[in-house]
């Protein structure tokens, strides 16, 4: 019976390649910042007359904003 060759594993794309010298690229915005939503979420608390109860609407809203602002 006769052995397979041995395959290299692959390497992830451009990470630590020297021959290419390509960089991982982070995208930082992709996800929003808390602290992004938290001001968008407050300018809508704000919209509705500053009515207390629906924080979590105002927070889901702000989030879905900025996601799709974001694309």
């Amino acid at each position: 019976m006769i052995a397979p060759k041995a395959q290299p594993s692959p390497k992830p794309n451009g990470a630590g390649s020297k021959k290419t010298g390509a960089k991982l690229t982070m995208m930082p915005d992709a996800v929003p910042s808390q602290e992004k939503i938290r001001t968008r979420a407050y300018q809508l608390y704000e919209s509705r007359g500053r009515e207390p109860g629906q924080e979590e609407q105002d927070w889901l809203r702000a989030e879905q904003e900025i996601f799709n602002r974001n694309r």
